[in-house]
Parts: C-alpha cells; structure tokens; sequence
C-alpha cells in the first residue's frame, strides 16, 4: 500500500498593532486623519500609567451573567488571545478614545461564538436615514473576511463613555486635556534643554593669587584636573578653587510643572492623582482615596454593562471587588463590623466569607473555650 506525504499549507500575516487605538474624534481642517497615533500618546507616562491601572483593574474585575450562554463568551471571548488580554484592549480603548468596538460571530442559532476586537479605523459607523438605529461599515485584517458593508448594530459591540450626539458615538477624555498635554510636552523638552545646558560643564576650576595663564594652559590644566577627578582623587593648591555646579530652581520649577500636569489628567478621568504621582492630597486617608478609585471605576463599568446587556439580552453585573479589594481584607471588615453590630449573625457572616473566598468551606466545628475557667464538674 503507498504511502503519501501530506504537507498543510497554512496562510499566515502579520499581526497588525494599535497604533490608531487612540481618536480624539476632533475635527480637522488641515484634512489629515483624526486618528492620532496611541504610540505617541502612551509615551506619555501619566496618561500610560493611568489607562494601564484603570484598563487592568476594569479586567480584574467579574463580569456575571445569568444565562449560561451569554456567560460563556463573556468567559473565553477571543480565539487569539486571553479573557484578560481582550477585556483590557478593549477597555484601554475605551478609556483612550471613548468607545471602543468589537464584532461578534455568531452561528446559525444566533449564539456568539467568538469576538474580533476592531480598531478605530476599521469601523465606519452610520445612522440610518429614518433614524431607526445604526449601521457600521468594517474592515478586516483577514483578506478571507475583507470588508462588511450595513452591518447591523446588534452584531457589533459598541462601548461609549460620554457622548455628544445621543450616545451614537462616544469623546475621548484626552480631549479635554489637550492645552495640558500641549504644556507638558513643551516643559519636558525645555527641562530637557536646561538639564543639558547645566550639565555641559560639570564645574568650575579657579586659578587664584593673579596667576596669568594664556589659553593652552588652561586647556592643560582642566584637561589634567578631569583626569584626576576620573581617577577618584584631586589634588588641589593654595592656588586653586574648585565649585561644582548646581542645577538652578527654574529647572526644579520645570519639574514642578510636569506634577501638575499629571492632576489635571487625573482629574479629567476621576482618580486621585495620586493614581500617577504616588503621592496625593496628604491630608486625605488611603481609604478616602480607594473610595474616589472606586467611585470612578464604578463609572466605566455602568457604561460598559450597558452595553453588554443591550447586545447579549441578558442581566450581566460587574464585580469590581476582586480589582478593588484582590486581598479580600476590607470585605472582611466590613463584614466583622456588621457582625459587631449585630447586622449579621456570626453563622451568616462565615457564609458570606466562605462564599466570597476568604476563607475556606471545609472548616471544622468551631470549639470555644468554657467561660469561668475549668471546674471539673466539680464547686
């Protein structure tokens, strides 16, 4: 019997990236793009340090559905990538430009099967001329997929944050900060230029007591003194002074000025600032801050479970406790402090610990010590 040797041929491209992930969705009169590059936005460290922790900790959080089927894609959403990895490029999106935008596949029985995150510039989207609903326009990076033209909104997820137009489409959040961005960007090239220019002369030899030296020996002798200073040791007259140079304050007040920069970014996304700077109002506690954290997270999910339940037709909530709280240490304080209040009996207080996690469901019988001490049986 002969024996054939099969060889598959797989088709195989490039992966495209998001360099278009960020849309101002400002109008331009020069006639260019209104997609900005994400690659330069996210070299902003502020804004990078944000979108990362805002973006990671909204796909920490539990999305829960009470059909099975909505459930599951919700679960394992994306064929080439990880639930996490797809929560947060969609969310990142969201945060960066306003909406962000993924089409669902879906089988004969109308159940979703996979998702495909889209960038900005593969959606079109329209209004339909009697007002009806909307419609997209996609384009594809698989040459088999190509482009779909009057795709139904039901079958494309549309997340927004705010919007001007009804909540067809959504703003981005940086559009408010682009004076600020501006102002940053021109502080660090000037601190830049000032850190060179101060720097360009590490400090200053003086040659005392009226000592005339024409230009070559002078060159010679701060040639020979960084020579030394090179070696770890200098060694200097009665004839000479050496002052190092310090940077001057207006650099320190450039640096300043980067600090504040970083507030107003925070404050455009609802966050303590100490979110970017590590250090925020000194007189706020750290559970006054993770409360504000909260709050503006809470903010984002509703948008987002607005749309879930819209597109899936099912009841889905966002826990955000496990991005909030990964410990479990404050819902178990919370849950001690009820339980003091007599709120909650101790029984049902290791119920809600048990079910959240904290603690384990195969304890054994609690044994209390006797009060009074042991007497034995005995008066």
């Amino acid at each position: 019997m002969p024996l054939f040797k099969i060889q598959n041929k797989m088709n195989y491209q490039s992966v495209s990236s998001d360099d278009d992930i960020l849309n101002f969705g400002l109008p331009t009169t020069n006639g260019n793009s209104p997609y900005v590059n994400a690659r330069d936005a996210l070299l902003n460290s502020d804004i990078y340090s944000l979108i990362f922790q805002l973006s990671s900790d909204l796909a920490s959080s539990t999305l829960k559905a009470d059909q099975p089927r909505a459930q599951g894609i919700l679960d394992n959403p994306s064929q080439t990538s990880n639930a996490h990895a797809f929560w947060q490029s969609m969310f990142a999106q969201a945060l960066l430009g306003g909406e962000s935008f993924a089409y669902r596949f879906r089988n004969m029985n109308g159940t979703d099967f996979r998702w495909e995150y889209l960038r900005p510039s593969q959606v079109s989207p329209f209004l339909l001329s009697d007002g009806s609903g909307m419609i997209y326009n996609l384009t594809f990076d698989e040459p088999d997929i190509g482009i779909m033209e009057n795709v139904p909104q039901q079958d494309v997820i549309h997340i927004r944050l705010m919007s001007r137009n009804g909540g067809m489409t959504g703003i981005s959040p940086l559009s408010a900060l682009s004076s600020e961005i501006d102002i940053k960007n021109n502080v660090n090239r000037l601190t830049l230029n000032a850190l060179k220019q101060s720097v360009t002369a590490g400090g200053i030899l003086k040659l005392k007591a009226g000592t005339k030296l024409d230009l070559k020996m002078k060159q010679a002798r701060a040639n020979r003194f960084i020579n030394d200073s090179q070696n770890g040791l200098v060694v200097l007259d009665d004839l000479e002074d050496y002052q190092p140079l310090e940077i001057k304050s207006n650099v320190a007040d450039l640096l300043n000025q980067v600090n504040w920069t970083g507030k107003q970014i925070a404050k455009v996304y609802g966050v303590p600032d100490s979110v970017i700077n590590g250090t925020g109002d000194q007189q706020s506690s750290i559970q006054m801050e993770n409360t504000v954290y909260t709050k503006a997270l809470a903010r984002y999910s509703d948008a987002i479970v607005a749309e879930l339940n819209n597109k899936l037709s099912a009841n889905i909530t966002m826990d955000l406790r496990s991005a909030v709280d990964p410990t479990g240490d404050v819902f178990a304080s919370a849950i001690s402090d009820l339980s003091a209040h007599n709120a909650l009996a101790p029984n049902q207080a290791t119920v809600l610990l048990q079910q959240s996690g904290f603690i384990g469901t195969d304890l054994p019988e609690p044994v209390y010590p006797a009060k009074g001490g042991d007497n034995n049986g005995s008066n």
